[in-house]
């Protein structure tokens, strides 16, 4: 079978196949036994009508329930991936990077009584059903297959998904169609006071899983680790040498304890297999430069890495998820099943060659990867290693508490990440807020549509140039220059609040952009997981909206008291160290640390 797209199949001609005669004394036995079970299954309305399923044995998805009801994957057009594009010249856009094609599967899953549960192009979960019945029962199911993204278990009253509860369906909107009249939305929704509860509910239960028979003694390293965290910590310093914005911290002395303990005590090995260049080369530009740099840096680093793995508390398995699919992606395919198929042969070496794989099922291993389907690639031969996405997103199968939110950062020049960082003080910045970007994903197009030339203090945009050149003459000499302007890093430069709504996806490197240049992030992103989440406290510097509270976004702006801005605005200043890389090498608390450490602690509870 092709193994382009879902719409292209190998029609394979049976004339000469036909001749032999075995084949004509089978074939019937099985022609007929299908044929029938089709008709009955017709009759009994198992199958719909309107489906036609080819045999493609990965599209089909099984019911959790005692549920005959199949759910049957669509295939969709071919769209752009990553959240916005900017080009690499910075000529234009919007502060983001990278384009190209991609094609995420949608999937529809029959729940009777002429509705179905329907995922969209845009990532919408809705209920769509013939007629003017509103009324919707339990919808049970789970799913497997190429692209599906994770366990799907929906109802009115239960759980989606591994973490949270979903059990607002409601009618939203009225679309009419050939077949469709009614249009239901099922809300679907992670607050972060709901993560924070996973995240003290996952510490809570975080007993250790290994017997104390079969604690190796670099076990034993962790938990005693762990355990000087808990219980030992020293209190908050008045004078702190290392300047912390207590703040910005769940618990800054705990925080302060694990960082000191990791410098200490943690080794990690780099596995050595894997070609260049998805393996050991490090991609330093653009918005998923985040992956590049962490690799660079760990590769290059004396402390923590040794060549031994028996003397490794964590294993990094060193791969770039944007080199992946910009070597193995095949231009309208509409599958990435020959990236996941690259990670997994790579999974199958490493296991068969190290006994440190086996010994844990990969628990102790660590991914760093930034591009959007990272969460993809890696979530069958990597799911139970500690994955550090940019594509934080709990629909998407990212577990809080054991993997860890990457920062999405946008480096344009490779021997300057900290470039133009900074901005006007906050006293002098006069635009309320800022958006100018693609109209990418659902949200968007809401955003434009609500606020663009509103408000004479939010400018609020499509793409606008991030670079713009313009020749002038000098009166004096008489000559003329190329004097360049950066409109899109001036706005953020000059704006209080920095809107940071979700793309295709829900990371955005605006949340990064908005702390280089003194903004207040913004974050319009329904279960997004913010970066470090585990150890970072977001309200100290930044706004969370919902996504349903678009309409009243200057609304919450203007809300915020002056006092309350100054602090947010102070919070982002403090941060800002943790959010950057530095080109002669790492330095303590920076981002390359942040992300280790990440790793690290979420390692500690996970033994």
């Amino acid at each position: 079978m092709d193994e382009g797209g879902y719409g292209q199949y190998r029609f394979v001609s049976f004339q000469n196949l036909w001749k032999t005669k075995s084949i004509k004394l089978v074939l019937p036995f099985l022609i007929v036994p299908v044929f029938f079970y089709t008709v009955l299954e017709l009759w009994n309305g198992s199958i719909p009508s309107a489906t036609v399923i080819l045999a493609r044995p990965e599209i089909f998805l099984t019911p959790a329930s005692s549920s005959s009801s199949p759910f049957v994957r669509q295939s969709k057009s071919s769209g752009d991936v990553g959240n916005d594009y900017v080009n690499n010249n910075d000529e234009s856009g919007d502060g983001d990077d990278e384009k190209e094609n991609f094609m995420d599967d949608e999937f529809v899953f029959d729940i009777g009584n002429g509705a179905v549960l329907k995922k969209n192009k845009d990532g919408h979960i809705t209920v769509v059903r013939n007629g003017q019945d509103d009324s919707v029962g339990n919808i049970t199911g789970t799913g497997t297959g190429d692209g599906f993204n994770s366990l799907f278990n929906v109802s009115a009253d239960s759980d989606v998904g591994s973490s949270f509860n979903r059990s607002n369906v409601h009618s939203q909107s009225v679309q009419k169609n050939e077949n469709i009249v009614l249009e239901e939305k099922v809300q679907s929704v992670m607050s972060i006071s709901d993560m924070d509860r996973v995240l003290e509910e996952r510490r809570r239960s975080s007993e250790s899983k290994l017997p104390r028979q079969q604690r190796s003694k670099l076990d034993r390293q962790l938990l005693y680790a762990r355990s000087e965290i808990e219980n030992n910590s020293p209190p908050t310093l008045r004078n702190d040498p290392d300047e912390l914005y207590e703040p910005a911290f769940r618990n800054v002395s705990r925080f302060r304890k694990s960082y000191e303990l990791m410098e200490r005590i943690l080794k990690v090995y780099v596995y050595k297999e894997g070609d260049r260049p998805i393996f050991h080369k490090p991609f330093l530009t653009g918005i998923y430069a985040s992956e590049g740099w962490f690799m660079k840096q760990m590769e290059e680093n004396r402390q923590f890495v040794v060549n031994d793995p028996a003397r490794a508390h964590l294993f990094y398995l060193p791969f770039s998820s944007r080199i992946l699919q910009e070597v193995l992606y095949v231009a309208n395919s509409h599958s990435h099943r020959n990236l996941i198929a690259h990670l997994n042969d790579y999974v199958e070496l490493i296991s068969s060659k190290y006994s440190s794989w086996n010994r844990t099922g990969g628990r102790d291993h660590f991914v760093v990867g930034c591009h959007d389907w990272a969460t993809h690639e890696t979530e069958r031969s990597m799911k139970k290693a500690i994955r550090a996405l940019c594509n934080a997103d709990v629909l998407e199968g990212f577990e809080i508490g054991k993997d860890v939110s990457l920062p999405e950062t946008h480096v344009s020049n490779a021997r300057d990440p900290r470039r133009n960082i900074g901005g006007k003080p906050a006293h002098q910045r006069t635009t309320l807020a800022f958006f100018a970007g693609q109209m990418h994903g659902y949200l968007r197009p809401i955003l434009i549509e609500q606020w663009q030339n509103k408000e004479a203090d939010m400018v609020i945009s499509g793409p606008i140039p991030h670079r713009v050149k313009k020749k002038t003459k000098s009166r004096r000499r008489k000559k003329t220059r190329t004097v360049t302007t950066y409109p899109y890093m001036n706005y953020m430069k000059d704006s209080k609040y920095c809107i940071c709504p979700r793309g295709y996806e829900v990371n955005s490197p605006r949340v990064v952009e908005s702390i280089f240049y003194g903004c207040v992030p913004v974050i319009i992103s329904d279960n997004f997981v913010p970066p470090f989440f585990e150890v970072l406290d977001w309200s100290a510097f930044s706004v969370i909206v919902a996504e349903k509270d678009v309409p009243r976004l200057r609304e919450i702006l203007v809300g915020i008291s002056k006092n309350r801005f100054m602090e947010l605005e102070r919070g982002v200043r403090r941060v800002r160290r943790h959010f950057v890389w530095n080109y002669k090498g790492p330095i303590k608390y920076d981002l390359f640390h942040m992300i280790l450490h990440s790793i690290w602690f979420n390692r500690l509870y996970e033994i």
